[in-house]
This record gives structure tokens, C-alpha cells and sequence, in this order.
């Protein structure tokens, strides 16, 4: 089976965590790569939770060799909306040397992408020349739940005791320049519900006298930025660090991430940042307060003249290192109550949660990971820090007490979360190229 066939294999499995209709193809995919890993020779297990499975795979021990801990997620985004979609997204389609499917770049061709690599490693030697760790989870793009509970566990930090954790679900600059990332973003979610009216009312019998609660969810949201598209929370930016004068000056050579580039790649007229910082300085370093949805009243075709009873906003926030999720969550929930106007009740609910994370970039692991990229891509890896979250990772390196690096394979046009989501096969079979070299490159690491 090729490369391709393989991922195209993996792929056909629509392993949609956050929907239960899709459950038991999430085991399915469990199942899946406990098979891989096992015709591998490593030692895989199916962890069952109250979720979703978790799997974690073992290679043979070679004494006095490190361990490499490396993470995925092999659960994936919702489709919708699907008539947006060119092919559909669980049986891949190849259109102009890309692969078109629902976890292409996210995760499962970086997943894919590290299999492969030790697989060639093994043919190629015969057995893999230090000790790997795979740790596979179908819960990350719903919270990372069961992990976050499961490597509290004493028994199971003792499983996955290593040296490193490499992880691949983050971005890179462009094709031939590849990202090693040295931080992450914290995330929290919650949703803001308001409430008017017991009933819909007729809006020309009661309209002017009752409140709205469409009119005060939105002039509750208005009230989070300022003018300068600062967030008024306060208490907001406590503890958050300023951005140091070398890491603005890298990120100025990070190709697609000046102004100018960011706005015709996301489509718009031009960037609305945070006044003072750039583009790239806000996505990278700058902490957040994005509305994700909206709704509330008739949303029907044509007309239906009322009052609603309710609306609901779904809201999350990407924090930087300073900033505690919870603490964030509390200081937004104090502000929606001081700005919630007359007539109106507010109901507010926390969701998921996880902190930002750093990492240091010149350990001897970090070298050996800019390396394998610099080897495989041709050009020195760009040092950057990520807009996107993996809450467990930050939770595991603290746990652990190891160093958590970041390998991105996905790039900017990927649609990552969006319809037509795709992996480039040019950076796939590189991505195994790279894998194969970083394992090669941590065996001669001292531990």
C-alpha cells in the first residue's frame, strides 16, 4: 500500500468526536491504528473512557536510548456545511497535488505522516534506534476531557514517562520554510445566554416596551472592545508579558504574515488588530476575545415579526502565558453582569478550558527537531509561537515535566476547521521524511 493509500485509508473513517451519531466510527478509528502500531511491533492499547477511546502504542525498549513521546488527535471537525465542500469529506479526493478531506491537516496526516516515518525506519534498520511513544486521542477538538482526566493517573504517567513529547498538530510558515513553534495559546470557552420575555411577543404590540434580547446580547458583546479593539474586561491583561524586541523582529521575516499578506489570505479588506501591535504580533502573542456564534429569535425564511425570549453567544478566549483560563472566565462573567441591561437576565456557563504553554527551543531536543526540519525542508525552520491551543499538551508537560515541541505540517491554506480542509502531498511525504529524521537525529540525544 503507498503512502497515499494509506492516508486515504485513514481518512475514510469520519471520526467526528462531538457528535454522537459518529461514536462508534471514533472507536473504529481507534481500532484502526491500534492495528497499525501492532503490525508495527510496537505493543497498542485501546484505552476505553466515558468518551472516547485513547490509544497509546509502544515501540520495542532499547536500553540507554531516549523515549520520544509523540502526540496526535486522530478525532476530528464536524463537515458542516456540507454543500460547501467540492468532494466529499470522508473519501478523499486528489485535485492539483493536494489530498481534499475532513482531517487532512488536522490531525490525521501528521498522525499518518509520523507512522510512516517509523515504518521506513524499521524496514530500513530493521527496529527503530531509540524508544517511541504514541499517544493517539479522540477527544481533542471537543476539550481533550478523558486525557486530561487519564494522565492524572500515576499508572499512567508511568506509561508515558519520556524524555521529550513531539507534537505536530501546528501550522508552518509556507512550503519550503518550516515553523518550529515554542508556544502555545491557552483557550477557554463559555456562552453567554440572555433572557426577556416569558413568550415571543408580537414586536408591533409590545415592540419599545420590552427589551430585546437579540438588541442586548449584541450591545452586551459591543461592550467587550474598546475603540482600539482592546479588551475591556478588567483585569484582563494582568500578568501578561510584554513581547520581547527579537521575537517582533522574526516574526517581521515569517513569509504570509505581514499585514498585508494575512488580509488577502483571509479575505478581507484589511486587519483590524489591537492597536500597537501587528498582524502576526496579535495571533502569535496577544491574548483574545472572539464571539464564535450567534443565535436567537426566527431564523426561518421569510419573516416572523417578534420579541424573542432568548439568545445565546458562544464565546472563547486564546490567552497567552499570565493569564489563568478560569480567572479569565470569572472576570468575563463579571463584566457581562455589570453591562446586562434592564429587563433583561443573563445566564453564563463555563465549558472547557486549558492554560498557554512555553517551551524552551535551544534544549538538545529542540536542536535536534530544527534539524530534522532545516534537513528535510532545505531551510532553517522560523521560530515562532502559535495562535491555536492544545489545551492537554501544556497539561501533560507540566505533568510530566518535560518539554513539548512543536513540528507544524499545516499550512496557512490548509482550511483547517472549514470546508475543503487539505494536506499539500509534496509537504505529506516530506512530513515522513522528517519524522524518520527526527527520530534518527533524538537517538544520539543524552537524555
Amino acid at each position: 500500500m503507498t503512502h497515499v493509500e494509506e492516508l486515504t485509508k485513514f481518512l475514510s473513517i469520519p471520526s467526528v468526536s462531538a457528535q454522537p451519531e459518529h461514536a462508534a466510527d471514533v472507536d473504529r478509528c481507534a481500532d484502526y491504528l491500534v492495528q497499525k502500531l501492532s503490525s508495527l511491533g510496537f505493543s497498542a492499547k485501546k484505552y476505553r473512557t466515558d468518551i472516547h477511546p485513547i490509544v497509546v502504542a509502544h515501540s520495542p525498549h532499547v536500553e540507554g536510548k531516549p523515549t520520544v513521546l509523540i502526540y496526535g488527535h486522530y478525532d476530528v471537525m464536524p463537515v458542516d456545511p456540507l454543500s460547501e465542500w467540492k468532494s466529499d469529506p470522508f473519501a478523499a479526493e486528489i485535485r492539483e497535488g493536494r489530498i481534499y478531506a475532513r482531517g487532512a491537516s488536522d490531525d490525521k496526516g501528521e498522525i499518518m505522516a509520523h507512522i510512516l516515518g517509523a515504518q521506513e525506519l524499521i524496514a530500513e534498520l530493521g527496529s527503530l534506534p531509540l524508544n517511541v511513544t504514541y499517544l493517539f486521542e479522540g477527544e481533542e477538538e471537543r476539550g481533550s476531557e478523558s486525557l486530561q482526566e487519564l494522565i492524572k493517573d500515576p499508572a499512567m504517567q508511568k506509561e508515558l514517562a519520556c524524555d521529550v513529547i513531539v507534537v505536530s498538530d501546528t501550522g508552518m510558515a509556507a512550503p519550503d520554510v518550516p515553523s518550529f513553534s515554542y508556544g502555545l495559546k491557552g483557550l477557554c470557552c463559555f456562552e453567554l445566554e440572555v433572557h426577556g420575555p416569558k413568550m415571543d411577543l408580537h414586536s408591533g404590540i409590545f415592540g419599545g416596551a420590552v427589551a430585546n434580547p437579540i438588541t442586548a446580547l449584541c450591545e452586551m458583546l459591543a461592550s467587550t472592545h474598546d475603540e482600539n479593539n482592546h479588551v475591556t474586561v478588567e483585569g484582563f491583561y494582568d500578568g501578561v508579558a510584554d513581547i520581547e524586541d527579537w521575537e517582533k523582529e522574526s516574526w517581521k521575516r515569517v513569509p504570509g504574515m505581514s499585514d498585508a499578506e494575512l488580509a488577502e489570505l483571509t479575505g478581507v479588506p484589511s486587519l483590524r488588530t489591537e492597536k500597537g501591535f501587528s498582524g502576526a504580533e496579535c495571533v502569535y502573542a496577544r491574548p483574545t476575545f472572539e464571539p464564535n456564534g450567534i443565535s436567537g429569535g426566527y431564523e426561518g425564511e421569510g419573516s416572523k415579526t417578534v420579541i424573542p425570549t432568548h439568545a445565546i453567544a458562544k464565546i472563547s478566549c486564546r490567552l497567552v502565558p499570565g493569564q489563568d483560563p478560569v480567572d479569565i472566565m470569572r472576570k468575563v462573567e463579571a463584566h457581562f453582569k455589570k453591562v446586562c441591561p434592564p429587563g433583561i437576565t443573563m445566564k453564563f456557563t463555563m465549558q472547557h478550558a486549558g492554560d498557554a504553554y512555553m517551551s524552551n527551543p535551544h534544549s538538545p531536543f529542540g536542536k535536534a527537531a530544527q534539524k530534522a526540519l532545516h534537513d528535510t525542508f532545505g531551510n532553517p525552520p522560523v521560530l515562532v509561537r502559535e495562535g491555536g491551543s492544545i489545551p492537554v499538551v501544556a497539561s501533560m508537560s507540566k505533568i510530566l515535566g518535560k518539554d513539548a515541541l512543536f513540528l507544524g505540517l499545516d499550512l496557512p491554506d490548509s482550511r483547517i476547521h472549514s470546508p475543503n480542509e487539505n494536506m499539500r502531498l509534496d509537504i505529506f511525504e516530506k512530513g515522513i521524511a522528517m519524522a524518520k529524521s527526527l527520530l534518527l537525529l533524538m537517538s544520539e540525544v543524552k537524555a
